[in-house]
Parts: structure tokens; sequence; C-alpha cells
């Protein structure tokens, strides 16, 4: 007879891993599956990420976000602190160089305030003090950012699961799903095999792959996820001291993105970026990718038309500096002057699984979508990695709510 399991998660990005783990904690006496159809965990947006712990300063007050990251920032740490994984708080300026962006910072400065975020307010000569080789009209300092290795903090949260009795299935990709009244069938391809596993209720954080999990059990949605690439460069090995904080723009308000910033890692490197251009496939991380079935599953989704066209001209802007270095560069010496072209290496790129509405409206905050037997986390933006155990967390109590 086969095995029935209490929850299967499908994901092994830091949602889902941080999903199972604390289920697990909650009942000790249930039977779990984690299923990711990688070779390993925090392969997709966990692992193609900054890696940085945000303070929260850019989020509605009151919104799930907010919330969760800053709640996200304690526990984080603590779990890195507890488990001995490098953490640097670098903290962040987040810098000023016009009039708009100026009027734009002291806005931010009062956002951080409504969510309770310590941060100090530098003029230009504070900031030429603190940052030699960063120009600008003033700064927000962020006190409490950090930086960590978000694929090894899924590793081992991974290894804590295993360890309390969870179960994971690695190289195990969902094709196909069926609910009953009773569970859930999933059939899984593994090394070209297929088998059916089963479950009496469905969790599933799979990112990139959000909609497509949702449409496999005919659940009705408006969204429908869309990849955008940002593409990152690293510092030549000189610019290494190049900040002393994590570098931002002043971010448009009118848009998801952050823009181009300069970012410490936690391996000592600088990275620039990143951008934010049209991906054309969904996992694709090389210079060049295109995937047939995702781009005309994007060209059939009015909401992509409709978000584009809404963003035609800063959609145009960012394609032409992803080709042209000149441009992306000019992104960056609007506050960091000394880097030149020949200071940006290749570094991987990351995709964002972006959900966008039927009528274009992008998805700014957590989305879920349920059935009987399922919960699906259907948008997890940034910050998803920070906030992880938070959203792990609310998506058991959901669960938990839902089926007791």
């Amino acid at each position: 007879m086969e095995k029935v399991y209490d929850y299967i998660i499908v994901g092994g990005g830091i949602v889902g891993v941080s999903t199972a783990w604390q289920l697990k904690q909650a009942h000790p006496d249930k039977s779990i599956l984690l299923i990711e159809k990688e070779s390993g965990f925090a392969k997709h947006q966990t692992g193609h990420n900054s890696g940085v712990i945000h303070a929260g300063v850019y989020y509605q007050p009151g919104s799930l976000k907010a919330d969760f990251c800053k709640r996200g920032v304690e526990r984080t740490l603590s779990f890195c602190q507890q488990h001995q994984i490098a953490v640097e708080n670098c903290g962040k300026l987040l810098v000023a160089t016009n009039n708009q962006e100026l009027e734009r910072m002291n806005a931010l400065y009062q956002r951080c305030h409504d969510n309770g975020i310590d941060v100090d307010l530098l003029d230009e000569a504070q900031l030429k003090l603190a940052e030699p080789n960063i120009t600008g009209l003033g700064a927000i300092y962020v006190k409490s950012t950090s930086i960590v290795d978000y694929t090894l903090v899924t590793e081992i949260m991974a290894e804590q699961f295993v360890e309390l009795g969870g179960e994971v299935a690695l190289n195990t990709e969902v094709i196909s799903a069926q609910e009953t009244s009773d569970d859930v069938y999933l059939t899984c391809l593994k090394e070209g095999q297929s088998s059916v596993v089963v479950g009496q209720f469905l969790i599933t954080c799979s990112g990139l792959m959000a909609d497509r999990m949702t449409k496999m059990l005919s659940i009705e949605t408006d969204f429908q996820i869309v990849p955008y690439r940002g593409e990152y460069y690293q510092l030549d090995a000189k610019h290494n001291q190049v900040v002393n904080h994590l570098i931002y723009p002043i971010p448009d308000p009118d848009l998801p993105f952050l823009g181009v910033h300069l970012t410490r890692m936690i391996d000592g490197s600088v990275t620039v970026g990143p951008n934010a251009v049209q991906g054309w496939k969904r996992e694709g991380y090389a210079a060049i990718n295109f995937s047939l079935k995702d781009t005309w599953q994007m060209l059939r989704f009015s909401g992509f038309w409709k978000v584009t066209a809404k963003h035609l001209k800063t959609g145009l802007i960012e394609f032409k500096n992803s080709w042209w270095k000149p441009g992306y560069l000019k992104l960056v010496n609007k506050y960091c002057p000394s880097i030149s072209a020949q200071d940006l290496k290749p570094y991987p790129a990351g995709i964002r699984a972006q959900a966008v509405m039927s009528d274009g409206t992008l998805v700014h905050d957590f989305l879920f979508a349920e059935s009987p037997r399922s919960l699906h986390v259907c948008n997890a933006p940034s910050p998803a990695a920070t906030s992880a155990m938070p959203i792990g967390e609310y998506i058991c109590q959901k669960v938990i709510a839902k089926v007791g």
C-alpha cells in the first residue's frame, strides 16, 4: 500500500524549506515530504539574489511585506547566530543624487519611521565622510541592513527539517496533480521515471512556476508569472573596498524594482545590479535565453501586454542598457563616478518571478491561492528571503487553521 503523507511541500527555495521545517516543528508526529525538481536547494531566486537581509525600508506600513520583513530580520539573525552562519552588519545608504530624489528620500525617511526602523538622515558632507567614493546630495543611513549567504541558510534549514524526521525528494519534478475529496495525487518525474506521490494536503512554494502549479489543480486565478531578468556585474577585486556600506539609489515609487546598486557580498566582493529586463525564459540565467513554451504563454496573457505598455519607456531603457554597457555604467556613475566599464566583470543573473494580474497590475505584496486540500504561494516578492521564517510561520498557521 502506497504511503500517504500528511503534508507535501513543493519547492526547495528558502520559503518552501522554511515552511517544511516549521510545519515539522509544529507537528512532529506528522509525515511531511519536501519535493524539489533540482539537485539541491536554493537553485533559483534564493540563490540568485544579492544576499541582503533587508530592514524593511520600502514597504507600505501595515502590509504583509512590512510585517514579515521586520520580524524576518530578527529571526534570520538569530538563526545564523545559532548555526554559526557568517553575517555582516554593514548597513545601507540610500543615496539621493538630484532634487527629485531628495523629495523621494524625505518621504522614504518618513516611511522608515512609520515602520519603526532606526535610520539617520545624512546631508552631503556627512555622506562624503561615510563614503568618500560616493557622490550625492544626501542619504538615508539604514543601520540594521546586513548580508548573508542565503543558499547556506536554506541548506542548514533543510538539514534541520530532515533531522526532525522530514523527508526530502530532490531531482523530482511535479508534472501533473489531481485533487480528490480526501487526498492530492502528484505525478512526479525523476530520472526519466514517473511515479505518484499522495498527500492529504499540498503546499506549493514554487516561485517561477507558481501559476503552473495552480493550473494543474484547475484553481481559478487572475494572475500569471512574468519573468524579469536581474543582470549583475561584479567589480574588479581592486574595488572590493570602494564602499563601506551597501549603496542603493532612491527608488522610483511607481516601479517594483529598487534600481542598480552596489552590494558588498559576504565573500568580500562587490556586485553591481540588478537591472530589470524582460525575460523570455523563466529559468534563463545565461547571457542569451529563450523558451518557446514560456514566451508563448506570456504573449497569450493580456496582463503582459498591459504591464509592458504601461512601463514601455522604462522597459526600452533597461533593454538598451542590458546590451550597451556604457548605459548600465551610467546608472552606477551617477553616485559612484570612480567605476569604469573595464571594472564591470561578468556575474550570474537572477530571475524575478513577478506575479502580474490580467489587468496589467504588478502584484507588490504576497499573494495566495487555495483549494480544499491545497495552499499556494503565488507571489513572494523581495524581501522573501529576509522574511522566509515569518512567511513559513504564516503559511503553517493558515494550513493548520484550514485542516487542523
